[in-house]
């Protein structure tokens, strides 16, 4: 079962994408299999992996707010063995306003987590600048067994 560990500080500018990007790839370059989570609208952490997010069908914000995307058609692969990206897009600066009317809110991000958290060693949240319900709400529901802290 993997650890996921939710980066967040309602501060921008702190270190929070490069903490992911570097703690990501540090992990996979020593063979384990890791997940990046990318839910901060800026999507920096998408770019810094090298994905360029105008081309991705499906993103963070599709595996949040629709039931029909399936979260293995969110995954993609980095130039990086072993350590993949759900990438994050500018349409999730709306995210906050359409999950705030969904049922089980809370539980979206860990009920789809589930489903491949066996697959990885380690899933990396990063988070946006902000203490809303896509910092807060979302990565708090994400502790299955594993680690989450505020840097």
């Amino acid at each position: 079962m993997g650890k996921a560990i939710a980066i967040f500080n309602q501060k921008g500018g702190v270190g929070k994408t490069t903490t992911n990007i570097n703690l990501a790839a540090s992990l996979a370059m020593k063979g384990k299999k890791v997940l990046v989570l990318d839910i901060d609208p800026q999507g920096n952490t998408t770019s810094g992996l090298g994905i360029i997010k105008k081309d991705m069908e499906y993103t963070s914000y599709e595996l949040l707010t629709d039931d029909e995307v399936d979260i293995k058609d969110t995954i993609v692969k980095t130039t990086t063995e072993g350590l993949d990206l759900i990438p994050a897009s500018v349409s999730l600066a709306g995210a906050e306003v359409e999950l705030v009317k969904m049922d089980g809110r809370e539980k979206r991000l860990k009920n789809a987590l589930d489903q491949i958290k066996d697959k990885y060693d380690y899933i990396f949240i990063d988070c946006p600048p902000s203490l809303g319900l896509l910092t807060i709400k979302l990565s708090d529901g994400c502790r299955f067994g594993a680690y989450s802290d505020t840097m």
